[in-house]
């Protein structure tokens, strides 16, 4: 149970935190957690799903839910009137789901990840994850897969939420005009006789690069969308605050090399950028560029002399400077939302990493020097450590212009 006051705002942020995502899924039961998040607004006993949107409604309130890799979130705004009345439905939707209109569910999510297989935008990042984790649980779609959603049975997705919901597994966090003894009294009244079964077990280490490190999915589309990418840092790494900078000068900003070099000064794509994730035992760096086909080959050319250009230098002081006051801003910017900072509370708290005053987090962005700028290049960025996905007309072409950059091409379609 995490809080924090914000004496100045009138409303609530409310989020139950709980710590399984696919990467705890074996094979017969990838998507069974994005699935499951779903059957949660499906209702409980006390409240039918019409029901939950009719109260959440009448409060003014914002429901939502998230699954990624390795947690799910349950999560809502509010009046502060309004938190004991959200905190109660909240509760029996996490620890009691009646698991009623399963298969009208079912069809739900199989139109969900019907629609986004068929956007190559978002799906190219999953072939990276393949790429890049081989058949680990972490290189598999979070949305899962049309099979085991359509034939699960509704006794194993009940015991699958018995596994993991437990209250070991959850957190609670709130943020803005809210009471912490207020919240502990409410947490206590929800969970009510819900105790605590066995642990939920601790996932497969990450693995290590697969001997496979390009990647391909034929489709006939205008534009080939193409993934390049590795191994980052985990989550508690105390670099972390050195890749953001890094990743703002690299390709996180306009006017950051990658966006400058192919979007503004050659006209090659529409979108460009770099981007990181972070696990508990591991993490992702990459970057994303969807170019039309007679394209592909000038523009991986422009991504390996800029890949090129960041490991003979990392960053002049000027960029520097500007990537470090960039990324101090938005840490200041998302701590003036109450639902930022719920999540900000629940995350830190559910893997268990140090809730820092925002003084410290801009003392340690502060402090990135050009030193850690050429050490995280070195690890990140090595060109040995790359792998490549991509979704396109032409596999023969996309692996010629990603060539340069990953070495040697071990590809594989997907």
């Amino acid at each position: 149970m995490v809080t924090e006051a914000m004496p100045s705002v009138r409303s609530a942020a409310l989020g139950f935190f709980v710590a399984t995502g696919s990467r705890g899924e074996a094979v017969g039961e990838a998507g069974l957690s994005h699935f499951l998040e779903h059957l949660l607004f499906r209702g409980t006993d006390r409240y039918g799903s019409a029901e939950i949107d009719q109260l959440f409604d009448g409060m003014g309130a914002e429901l939502n839910a998230g699954t990624d890799k390795e947690s799910t979130a349950v999560y809502a705004r509010m009046l502060d009137q309004h938190l004991p009345a959200a905190f109660d439905v909240m509760a029996d939707m996490v620890w009691r789901p009646a698991f009623k209109d399963v298969d009208p569910e079912r069809e739900v999510v199989l139109e969900e990840i019907a629609m986004y297989e068929d956007d190559p935008q978002d799906t190219v990042f999953d072939v990276l994850g393949e790429a890049v984790f081989g058949t680990h649980p972490l290189g598999r779609p979070i949305i899962g897969r049309a099979p085991v959603i359509r034939d699960t049975p509704v006794d194993v997705i009940a015991e699958f939420h018995a596994r993991r919901y437990v209250p070991r597994s959850v957190v609670i966090a709130a943020a803005g005009s809210v009471d912490h003894d207020a919240i502990v009294e409410l947490a206590a009244k929800t969970l009510g006789d819900h105790r605590a079964l066995e642990p939920v077990e601790a996932p497969e280490p990450a693995p290590a690069r697969p001997e496979t490190n390009v990647r391909f999915v034929r489709k006939d589309t205008e534009q080939v969308h193409v993934t390049l990418g590795g191994l980052g840092l985990q989550r508690g790494d105390e670099r972390r605050f050195a890749a953001r900078v890094l990743d703002a000068i690299f390709g996180g900003l306009s006017s950051s090399r990658l966006f400058q070099a192919v979007r503004e000064e050659r006209g090659l794509a529409y979108s460009v950028y770099s981007f990181a994730g972070q696990y508990s035992d591991t993490g992702q760096v990459g970057l994303y560029v969807g170019t039309r086909p007679d394209n592909i080959v000038e523009a991986m050319q422009v991504v390996s002399d800029e890949l090129e250009r960041l490991r003979e230098e990392p960053a002049t002081e000027a960029e520097l400077v500007r990537a470090r006051e960039n990324v101090k801003a938005r840490v200041v910017l998302g701590m003036e939302s109450t639902g930022a900072r719920m999540h900000r509370l629940g995350g830190s708290l559910l893997f268990d990493l140090p809730l820092l005053e925002t003084d410290e987090v801009m003392e340690r962005i502060d402090a990135v020097t050009m030193d850690d700028m050429r050490s995280l290049v070195d690890e990140l960025w090595a060109p040995d450590g790359l792998s490549a996905a991509g979704i396109g007309p032409d596999e023969d072409t996309f692996c010629s212009a990603v060539e340069k950059i990953t070495g040697t091409v071990n590809s594989k379609a997907a």
